[in-house]
């Protein structure tokens, strides 16, 4: 797992105690009579599984195997943030003023095992995700009739109507939803045979639709070849490139000294985790012969507060805090690989109007908590271990130290991290870190999951248990309105947001896309969703 994009998904245990095993073996010595594209990752995917991944691991790992009716460009920028047909002949047809959505799947589509592809296989896909429980289900649960399905209710989601013989997919939603088609696009609801169990397929894969298929996975690696079938597929979906490499390989290599000396070595193509801190220069001068490149995301690192309780159930604390914590000093804890923010949308982001109202002032700060006089200075700080973001937790604990708490820092496995502060069973829950990383260019993506979900007795990225039923009204209210995004609107919002302090932001990521020399970067592509393309590797 990386800090920069565990979202709302939770690691099995068995994932944590495999990597706990020790440090998987190094890239193999490359076979130069059939090359291989080597990359490695820090630590193995939430899931492998197009249904059960949330992660930007699993995603990058399988934009290129599993195509959904829509997708993304394969582009970089703002390119790359464009809906376009995938499995799909063209975008939906959307009427019944934004409730139902028509799309025909494209004739003559297979599997990579030869399965022709199936319109109903794409409300198999949704119903496979509700049956696995998936984080994503809250992307489709305004389906007609799918929260029954959730309830064991019905045998199918009634909302979606197929045709196998003549491709057609009718969509009806209980209400209009702006960002459907971009939801559409998301690996979630990525056509897989119907063949495919109704549970975790991380180590056994389902057959792909895309350029490439995995044809392994263990949790030291995966790997992946052609898919048999892309040559005719490929010709139906010429928006989608069919890739550069043969085969790719991928080792999960914890220790990420040893993935950059490997790189170096050349025994390495790419890293899909940026460098260490202390070996982040050595790779920007291109020693031994590495390649880097820094890329901007979509993302937003920030400080959640505990609103449900003291001291952070007071205004004046939070804001206290928003004004004590300074961007730019947490800019030198990420090296450099943080842009300083003070806002809760990214830039880049529709609706993004910069604003700073808590620009670093200490002596504000003292005198909010003096005016506050909070009773309970006793405060856990919660953080993962894994770096920089530890070192974020200590700075953040200094700060609050600094404004008279008595704060002790708890620093948590990065597997187990965001599964332990998202429950509300966890004791002493007060104040910690975490990131956000975009599923879709939309404003809603980050209001929505962030500040304006119901906390509830179950799992929530409402780290802060923030409520603000005015505010959450003009979030549903927006959510449900057709057309364009209504970007001075969420502007608005985000300031609103931000006067009520739940949050403190502090950056936005940039992240190293890390090379050997035997790469041509020439046509790399790095997509704001999926970030790395596979299809865009390719070796001098």
């Amino acid at each position: 797992m990386r800090a920069r994009a565990l979202r709302a998904a939770f690691f099995a245990a068995a994932i944590s105690a495999a990597l706990c095993l020790g440090i998987a073996p190094a890239a193999t010595a490359r076979d130069t009579a059939q090359p291989v594209f080597e990359g490695a990752y820090t630590s193995f995917p939430d899931y492998m599984d197009p249904q059960l991944s949330y992660t930007s691991e699993g995603w990058t790992a399988m934009y290129d195997t599993y195509i959904p009716l829509l997708t993304y460009r394969h582009a970089e920028g703002k390119a790359g943030a464009e809906v376009i047909p995938g499995l799909a002949t063209a975008l939906p047809k959307i009427t019944d003023g934004g409730k139902t959505y028509t799309l025909f799947l494209r004739p003559g589509l297979h599997y990579s095992d030869g399965t022709e592809v199936r319109a109903s296989d794409f409300r198999f896909a949704v119903e496979r995700l509700f049956e696995v429980r998936s984080g994503g289900t809250l992307f489709y649960d305004d389906i007609v009739g799918a929260k029954s399905f959730a309830k064991g209710r019905r045998a199918h989601i009634n909302g979606i109507l197929t045709n196998d013989q003549t491709g057609k997919i009718v969509i009806h939603l209980l209400k209009p939803r702006a960002t459907f088609s971009n939801e559409l696009a998301l690996l979630f609801v990525a056509p897989v045979p119907p063949s495919t169990p109704l549970e975790d397929q991380s180590f056994d894969p389902p057959p792909a639709t895309g350029p490439y298929v995995i044809t392994k996975s263990s949790y030291s690696g995966w790997e992946y070849a052609r898919n048999p079938e892309w040559q005719s597929n490929g010709a139906l979906m010429p928006q989608i490139p069919g890739g550069h490499v043969e085969r790719i390989h991928i080792a999960v290599i914890p220790n990420q000294d040893t993935q950059v000396n490997e790189l170096k070595s050349g025994r390495l193509d790419w890293l899909f985790d940026p460098p260490p801190g202390n070996r982040t220069a050595e790779s920007e001068a291109g020693s031994g012969g590495t390649q880097l490149q820094v890329e901007p995301t979509l993302s937003t690192y920030y400080f959640w507060m505990n609103t449900q309780k003291a001291p952070f159930n007071n205004l004046k604390v939070r804001q206290a805090v928003n004004y004590a914590v300074d961007p730019a000093a947490l800019r030198r804890v990420y090296v450099d690989q943080l842009e300083p923010t003070s806002q809760i949308l990214p830039p880049d982001m529709p609706g993004y109007r910069k604003f700073d109202l808590y620009p670093h002032n200490m002596r504000k700060a003292r005198q909010l908590i003096r005016e506050a006089h909070p009773s309970d200075r006793q405060i856990t700080v919660w953080t993962d271990g894994e770096s920089p973001n530890g070192d974020a937790g200590r700075y953040y604990r200094r700060v609050l130290q600094e404004l008279g708490f008595h704060a002790r820092l708890k620093i948590v496995s990065p597997e187990n991290y965001f599964c332990e502060v998202s429950n509300p069973r966890t004791p002493n829950l007060d104040t910690g870190f975490s990131n956000w990383f975009e599923d879709y260019p939309h404003p809603d993506d980050f209001l929505q999951p962030l500040l304006d979900s119901k906390p509830t007795s179950e799992y929530s990225s409402n780290f802060s248990r923030f409520v603000a039923p005015n505010l959450n009204r003009k979030v549903t209210d927006l959510f449900r309105k057709s057309g364009p995004i209504d970007e001075a609107a969420y502007a608005r919002l985000d300031r609103d947001y931000m006067k009520l302090a739940p949050l403190v932001p502090f950056g936005t990521r940039t992240l190293a896309a890390t090379f050997s020399r035997n790469v041509d970067l020439g046509e790399f592509i790095w997509n704001p969703t999926f970030e790395a393309d596979l299809t865009s590797f390719q070796l001098k």
